[in-house]
């Protein structure tokens, strides 16, 4: 078999460099969440792993009374953690809520941006919040106006750097406007099963934007997704069949699919377990052969 050149260890956003796989936190707050001792022991395989990205947002909670549960719990997990830290980049996200009832809402006004930014630092207990993202754009409210309090909360140290997601190409490059080299990272929906975000991740390649995929694991089955150890569903898939061929978790082999797809792609699985951010961090070091790309479909 003929392999591609190895896959990065890390990925770069706005010149930092972290991990090539990231935890999306949000399982951990919302419906279907584990007690908190399990959550934080999540936190910690991960740093333990190598991961050091962690997306969360102000939105991600369950009940209508818990707005930053995901935040709060995040900070703590770092808190407690018993080795260095310094490394490890929070991506959070506003502009969205949860009523409590299973609904989503936008709101992109900028007073609430800002308001909701100083309120996820102290959360997370920073005088400036690492990576700010837009969490989706609001249609009741110019894109660019949304943007551009993202840019004042930069130009008052609330924020570091910015991203934004759930966008067009067309949005990106008004953001990237606005923003000029703050604008560090796309976050869209893509994965085996949805591509039709492909536009935006070439266009994030062009620019050299970091792309993290949310939702990566879509295709390969929901039992793998957040229990790499579970059987073998009964719909197989290629990435069930490269997998049994290494000897790793279909899990994995989405995740490296992932990574071969540009150098700026940095997934963002979630995890519920230990477990389960363990085999997902161990995918940065699985190369994928052109064989094997093109079994998966890979172009």
């Amino acid at each position: 078999m003929t392999a591609i050149p190895a896959t990065p260890l890390t990925r770069t956003v706005g010149g930092l460099t972290v991990g090539a796989i990231g935890l999306g936190a949000m399982p951990l707050s919302v419906e279907g969440r584990p007690d908190e001792g399990q959550a934080i022991a999540t936190v910690h395989a991960a740093l333990d792993a190598g991961v050091t990205l962690i997306d969360t947002a102000d939105s991600y909670h369950w009940h209508a009374d818990e707005l930053g549960h995901n935040e709060h719990l995040v900070a703590r997990a770092l808190a407690s953690y018993g080795g260095g830290t310094d490394g490890v980049l929070v991506a959070t996200k506003g502009g969205r809520g949860r009523p409590g009832d299973g609904s989503w809402t936008v709101d992109g006004d900028p007073r609430h941006l800002r308001r909701a930014a100083q309120a996820s630092a102290a959360r997370l207990g920073v005088e400036a919040i690492g990576l700010y993202q837009l969490h989706k754009p609001d249609p009741a409210v110019p894109f660019a106006d949304s943007v551009g309090a993202l840019r004042e909360l930069v130009d008052a140290g609330t924020v570091r750097m910015v991203g934004v997601s759930n966008v067009d190409r067309a949005q990106i490059r008004t953001a990237r406007e606005i923003l000029g080299p703050y604008l560090v990272s796309v976050q869209n929906r893509f994965s085996p099963a949805y591509t039709a975000s492909r536009d935006t991740l070439d266009l994030c390649t062009e620019l050299g934007l970091a792309f993290l995929p949310w939702s990566p694991l879509g295709g390969i089955s929901a039992s793998a997704v957040d229990d790499p150890g579970s059987a073998a569903p009964a719909t197989d898939t290629p990435f069930h069949t490269v997998a049994r061929a290494r000897g790793v978790s279909p899990h994995q082999v989405c995740l490296a699919w992932h990574l071969a797809q540009s150098p700026t792609v940095l997934p963002i699985p979630g995890a519920r377990r230990p477990a389960s951010i363990r085999d997902s961090a161990a995918a940065a070091g699985l190369v994928l052969t052109a064989e094997e790309l093109a079994a998966l479909h890979l172009h």
